[in-house]
């Protein structure tokens, strides 16, 4: 037969086709599903190990009278379009791309099984590809991660985005997140710096799983330098606070003083929070100072900083996100509850009968500094009695 002959006939082969069919391949479950699909030896033999190996005269029953005409296969109910599927991609796989075919992780994995068990080289690394290539949602990797590792060499591919990485590589990463966490990007990125705090806080700490890395000198070395130049910067921008406000004060309401006011109020925000969670260390001195320096500043200017923007068309640069008024009113908040209770009853007290009371909210402190007020003498007389006890014994 002339080669060019034998490339027609292929083509022609369609699956399915009765007329021109010479095998029958019988797909059965235990749920009693028997469904013919007429197929063609050639195109079988051709691309699976294991019908070619079944429609070959050394089977053991090639003899039987049609046997040959006939392959049965028993699968799973839950598997069986993926052999359908794996079938029809025998037909394909000839002189066709598979990309179009997968349709999903889910069917892609299902088909895979069934090549490797049907020992298909071509459709399991097509499958291969295509899996290797896609994202995966959670429930498939999953799934993934139960299936494919028994498979071997021919299917590690697909695994190699959940291998573990070398402690260059994390240690790499880790100091990058450390000095984008650190640095001050513009607000439009505040969720991205929130976003690199979180990941190096999660890969430092151990659940689970251990850690992902322990702090080694040089870890510990870019940790430091960045915690001290934040001391010093926290220190520089308090000792300048005053004039600063001051002078700021005395500005107009046109649209660039109130953006200067707006980009000091940034700045200053990025110092609160570094007193309000522990970051930076202050005597309780400078903390109430801090405090009775920007709350008043603060609480003036953002009706300031809202009506211009809202009203005025050039003020396309004062752009404050509202997750920074909120952290800012947090950090407000966290100080003022670190202070003795009677500096808290001095802001609060001031707090209540200002006219902007709206913002900062200091509700949440309020609440706090009156439970505490309250339980207060309790708490402490059942310490002073359980000093007299210990003494006593």
């Amino acid at each position: 037969m002339d080669p060019t002959d034998k490339e027609d006939k292929d083509v022609t082969c369609v699956i399915g086709d009765r007329s021109s069919s010479d095998v029958v391949v019988r797909l059965r479950t235990q749920e009693g599903r028997d469904d013919w699909l007429y197929c063609h030896s050639e195109i079988l033999v051709k691309n699976c190990k294991y019908f070619a190996d079944r429609l070959s005269d050394n089977w053991p029953t090639c003899q039987i009278l049609g046997s040959r005409n006939c392959v049965d296969i028993y699968c799973q109910e839950s598997d069986f379009d993926y052999h359908v599927n794996f079938i029809r991609l025998l037909y394909i796989v000839i002189d066709a791309s598979l990309d179009d075919f997968w349709h999903g992780v889910t069917n892609a994995l299902g088909i895979l099984q069934v090549a490797v068990h049907l020992q298909c080289p071509k459709i399991v690394a097509a499958s291969v590809n295509y899996l290797e290539a896609v994202t995966w949602e959670e429930t498939e990797e999953e799934e993934i991660l139960k299936i494919v590792p028994p498979m071997g060499l021919q299917a590690e591919p697909i695994l190699a985005r959940l291998q573990p990485v070398n402690q260059s590589a994390i240690k790499n990463i880790f100091l990058s997140a450390i000095r984008f966490a650190t640095s001050s990007p513009p607000p439009s990125m505040n969720d991205l710096k929130s976003s690199a705090q979180e990941q190096l806080e999660y890969m430092l700490t151990e659940d689970d799983d251990a850690p992902l890395l322990i702090a080694d000198d040089e870890i510990k070395l870019e940790i430091l330098s960045k915690l001290e130049i934040m001391r010093d910067f926290v220190e520089c921008w308090f000792d300048a606070s005053e004039k600063i406000v001051k002078v700021l004060e005395q500005g107009g309401s046109t649209t660039e003083v109130v953006e200067i006011k707006l980009r000091a109020i940034e700045v200053a925000s990025k110092v609160l929070e570094a007193i309000a969670y522990g970051t930076v260390i202050l005597p309780t001195a400078k903390r109430l100072q801090v405090l009775k320096m920007w709350l008043p500043f603060v609480r003036v200017a953002k009706p300031m900083i809202d009506s211009t923007m809202m009203n005025c068309e050039s003020a396309v640069l004062l752009k404050m996100d509202g997750e920074m008024w909120q952290s800012l009113e947090s950090s407000f908040v966290s100080i003022i509850l670190a202070l003795p209770s009677g500096d808290q009853a001095e802001l609060l007290t001031e707090w209540l009968g200002n006219e902007h009371i709206r913002y900062p909210d200091l509700t949440e402190a309020f609440e706090v500094w009156c439970y505490r007020s309250k339980v207060a003498r309790r708490r402490l007389s059942l310490l002073e009695e359980e000093d007299v006890i210990t003494h006593s014994i």
